[in-house]
């Protein structure tokens, strides 16, 4: 198994049916619950140990989370009010090299999480099959439909889970 991709490569969906949407809204909405029981009773040096070599710590992945779910948060609002906005990339690798990422308590970024996903489902449940054919013009992959974005995120949320559970489950914690 390929540790960096626990879950697979994420593959742009060609089409979402509102049946997946409504599985990928559960994902979000599940999600910081599932990150929550995943670092449950790690350590300082449990969660600064990388989840694979050369990767990221467990404690930088949790705050990696809500930075990249609070661009996306925010480029769906982008993008339900604007036609096809402009949104670029972020160097994520660079926001997990910061302080507040490499050693911020993890409780920070998982309170942000719960509260950022509560506004993210309130948002994501009142959409019209319309709003979510919006789009927006991403920096690096162009053109991108607002439920394939939901779909990267239902794979993101369980992209990164997977990035710690397999941790743990390979040191016996």
């Amino acid at each position: 198994m390929d540790l960096r991709y626990p879950v697979g490569k994420f593959q742009w969906p060609a089409a979402v049916t509102p049946a997946e949407r409504e599985h990928f809204i559960a994902t979000i909405a599940g999600s910081p619950a599932t990150y929550r029981q995943a670092v449950h009773g790690l350590d300082s040096q449990q969660l600064d140990t990388p989840y694979r070599e050369g990767g990221w710590t467990v404690r930088q992945v949790i705050h990696h989370v809500p930075d990249s779910h609070m661009n996306s948060y925010c480029r769906f609002k982008l993008a339900l009010t604007e036609e096809a906005p402009s949104i670029k990339g972020y160097a994520e690798d660079l926001w997990a090299e910061l302080a507040d990422g490499r050693t911020g308590p993890v409780d920070t970024s998982l309170a942000l999480l719960e509260n950022l996903h509560r506004r993210w489902v309130i948002l994501l449940k009142s959409m019209t099959d319309q709003d979510f054919a919006r789009t927006f013009r991403h920096s690096e992959h162009g053109l991108i439909r607002l439920d394939s974005t939901l779909a990267l995120y239902d794979w993101h949320c369980r992209h990164h889970a997977a990035h710690i559970t397999g941790l743990r489950e390979r040191l016996g914690w």
